[in-house]
């Protein structure tokens, strides 16, 4: 379906706040139907993470690169480089992000160089795993949420060092060798695994199924998807825990069906990865998902 056929989410800003170089936004996106949507990024960096769980089968793809029919999935968090043109699929419903638009310069001012953002490296941004960017994204969003003293300042240094991270996450890709990731069918068996059981699965269980020694499989892993095996089952099962959550499971339910020990051990696990407890981000989201949204403010 061409993107001129398409209906576009409407989205608003709930927060905003502003600094040298660097803009945080918490925006809220209402999506009707399952839709196909066009995000073009004229200047700067575009940091995405969600804080509800992202529709379904988000895809991401670049189509003047890579054609009309590669899409990639779409990550807690992923980034848009300048000059380029991202479309996305997904499920319909609403949904909350953190928005952070970071200057071109201050990136490439702290990386020391332009950074290459070639077919491979845009793949590897649409799915970010580090857990150094995630806490300052999450640090970031309660500074635009709830303004403190100093906050343009602290929005400041936060937006230097998420550029930092951005930078560093870049040139990591380039360091990587092309070749001895997993190969797709064994990230899809992984994918499989997590979505058909909460609990977590050991290292050994994954290398069984991918047919690897459990060496050749973290490093594959690293190699694939940019971050650890590790990261990612945690990232992947906090995601199905916010859709519990949201669909109104209790945490006691919630904590055994994943296969914690007890709700407290799930709420520690949860509050680490989210940034908040199980029931403050329930509730959290309740409120912003029940409130309406405005008319459509662009991108």
């Amino acid at each position: 379906m061409p993107y001129s056929d398409v209906q576009r989410p409407s989205m608003v800003v709930d927060a905003a706040l502003s600094g040298e170089g660097v803009l945080g936004r918490i925006v809220r996106f209402d999506i009707p139907e399952p839709t196909d949507t066009r995000h073009p990024v004229d200047a700067g960096y575009h940091v995405n993470m969600c804080l509800t769980p992202r529709p379904l089968q988000s895809r991401g793809g670049y189509r003047r690169r890579w054609g009309p029919h590669r899409m990639e999935r779409l990550g807690d968090i992923f980034a848009i480089p300048p000059g380029e043109e991202l479309f996305i699929k997904g499920g319909s419903g609403r949904q909350a992000s953190l928005i952070c638009t970071i200057d071109a310069a201050l990136v490439e001012e702290l990386a020391g160089q332009p950074l290459d953002w070639d077919d491979r490296h845009l793949a590897a941004a649409l799915d970010i795993g580090s857990a150094q960017m995630r806490a300052l994204l999450f640090r970031i969003t309660a500074e635009v949420r709830h303004p403190g003293h100093a906050s343009q300042r602290m929005l400041e240094l936060l937006g230097g060092e998420l550029a930092i991270e951005l930078a560093r996450y870049s040139l990591e890709v380039t360091e990587r060798p092309a070749t001895g990731g997993l190969a797709g069918w064994r990230l899809r068996l992984i994918d499989e695994r997590l979505a058909d059981d909460l609990r977590a699965p050991s290292l050994k269980e994954l290398a069984e199924l991918c047919g690897l020694s459990v060496r050749q499989l973290t490093r594959g892993f690293r190699v694939s998807r940019a971050c650890s095996i590790g990261d990612y089952i945690e990232q992947r099962r906090m995601e199905a825990a916010k859709r519990l959550l949201m669909e109104g499971e209790s945490v006691k339910t919630i904590a055994f069906t994943m296969g914690f020990a007890s709700p407290s051990s799930f709420t520690f696990a949860f509050r680490r990865a989210v940034g908040a407890s199980p029931s403050t981000f329930r509730q959290r989201q309740g409120r912003v998902l029940a409130e309406p949204l405005g008319l459509d403010a662009g991108n």
